[in-house]
C-alpha cells in the first residue's frame, strides 16, 4: 500500500456477497469540516446489504443513484489521524466513533482502512469499551434513540408528511419485535432505562440474552404469534417492519403507537379506527446524540452485543453470515 492508497472493500456491480472485493482504493481526501479517521472496526448494518443488492425491494423512484466502484458502510470506530483547520473538539490521537454521512447512500465508505467524516457525525469513543463494541453502536443506537427518545433534527421525513415524534416511555408497556437484533437489543435497554415495561419478541434461543438486558417479558415467535398474546401495549417498536407490521395493531390499546423501522405498513385505515398513531423516520448521523449514548455505554447502562467479527478482508463472509439470519447483536469487521 502506498500513501496514496489504502485497503478497502469495493464493488463494481449490485449482487450478493460475492461482489465484494478486497483491494487497493484511493486514499480519502480531507475536506473542510472533516476528520480523517484510521479505522479499527466497522459495524455492519441492514443498509449495507440493501445497497450491495441495489435496493431491489424499494420502488424504482426510491432507489438511490450510486456510482461504481462503491464502498459500503457507515459505522466506524478508530483513531483521529488528521483534522481540518476549521474543526474544533477533536485532536490527532483521539479515539472516536460515529455513523458517517448517513443517509447519503454510497458516500459513507466505511469498509476501508481510512475514512473522512464530518466532525458533526463523530463522538469521542467511550473509554470503557473497545473499538469492536463502539463500531457496533452508532446506527443501532441512534435508530433506537431517534425512534424512542429524541429525533434530534428537523429534516423532512421521507416516509410521511409529518415529523416523527417519540412518546414518553416511563411507566408504559413497550413491545419490541426483533428484539435480539442490532437495533432491537439496544432499544430494549433504552426503553428500560427510560422506565418502560418491556416485552421482547424473538426466537427462543435469545430469551436468556434478552432477559439479561432487562426484558420483563419474552415471547418466542416460533411458538406463539405475539399479536395473539400481547394486549394493551402502549407502544410497539417493530424493528423488522415491512408488510406484516400491521398485525401489531391488535396488541395496542387505543391511543397507542406503532413505530415500524422499515417501510411496508399498509393498514392506515384500521389504525385510524383504533386511534393508533403509526409513525416512522429515517435515522440520521448525529454526533451529540452519539456522545450521550456513549456515556450510557461507558457506564454499562447500555451494552452492545457482538454476534461475530470478521477481518475487513473477509467482508464477503460477514455478509454471508447476515444471510444466515438469527443474528444476536451486531456483526463487526476488524482492521489490524
Amino acid at each position: 500500500m502506498s500513501k496514496d492508497t489504502m485497503k478497502a472493500i469495493r464493488q463494481y456491480e449490485f449482487g450478493g456477497p460475492e461482489v465484494l472485493r478486497y483491494e487497493e482504493a484511493p486514499f480519502p481526501e480531507l475536506k473542510p469540516g472533516e476528520v480523517l479517521v484510521r479505522v479499527h472496526a466497522v459495524g455492519i448494518n441492514p443498509p449495507d446489504w440493501y445497497l450491495r443488492e441495489g435496493y431491489k425491494d424499494l420502488p424504482p423512484e426510491w432507489q438511490p443513484a450510486v456510482s461504481f466502484p462503491l464502498i459500503l458502510g457507515s459505522d466506524v470506530s478508530g483513531v483521529v489521524e488528521a483534522v481540518a483547520r476549521d474543526v474544533h473538539g477533536f485532536s490527532v490521537g483521539d479515539e472516536v466513533f460515529g455513523m458517517v454521512r448517513f443517509p447519503s447512500m454510497g458516500e459513507s465508505t466505511a469498509y476501508a482502512e481510512y475514512v473522512t467524516a464530518p466532525a458533526s457525525d463523530l463522538a469521542l469513543k467511550p473509554a470503557g469499551i473497545d473499538h469492536v463494541l463502539a463500531a457496533g453502536a452508532p446506527m443501532a443506537g441512534l435508530t433506537g434513540w431517534q425512534f424512542l427518545m429524541e429525533l434530534g433534527h428537523s429534516e423532512a421525513n421521507p416516509f410521511q408528511p409529518e415529523p416523527h415524534r417519540p412518546v414518553p416511555l416511563k411507566g408504559k408497556t413497550v413491545l419490541i419485535n426483533g428484539a435480539a437484533g442490532g437495533v432491537g437489543h439496544i432499544a430494549v435497554q433504552l426503553a428500560k432505562w427510560q422506565g418502560a415495561h418491556v416485552i421482547a419478541v424473538a426466537s427462543g434461543k435469545h430469551e436468556s440474552f434478552l432477559r439479561g438486558l432487562g426484558a420483563d417479558e419474552f415471547i418466542d415467535y416460533t411458538k406463539n404469534s405475539p399479536e395473539d398474546i400481547a394486549k394493551d401495549v402502549d407502544l410497539v417498536l417493530d424493528t423488522l417492519g415491512g408488510p406484516t407490521t400491521g398485525r401489531f395493531l391488535r396488541t395496542l390499546k387505543r391511543g397507542g403507537a406503532l413505530f415500524p423501522v422499515f417501510i411496508g405498513f399498509s393498514d392506515a385505515e384500521e389504525a385510524a379506527k383504533l386511534g393508533i398513531t403509526v409513525s416512522m423516520t429515517q435515522v440520521r448521523s448525529n454526533g451529540p446524540q452519539l456522545a450521550e449514548l456513549g456515556r450510557l455505554l461507558d457506564a454499562g447502562t447500555v451494552r452492545v452485543a457482538i454476534d461475530s467479527t470478521f477481518p475487513l478482508s473477509d467482508a464477503r463472509k460477514a455478509h454471508e453470515r447476515v444471510s444466515g439470519g438469527h443474528i444476536q447483536g451486531k456483526i463487526v469487521l476488524t482492521i489490524v
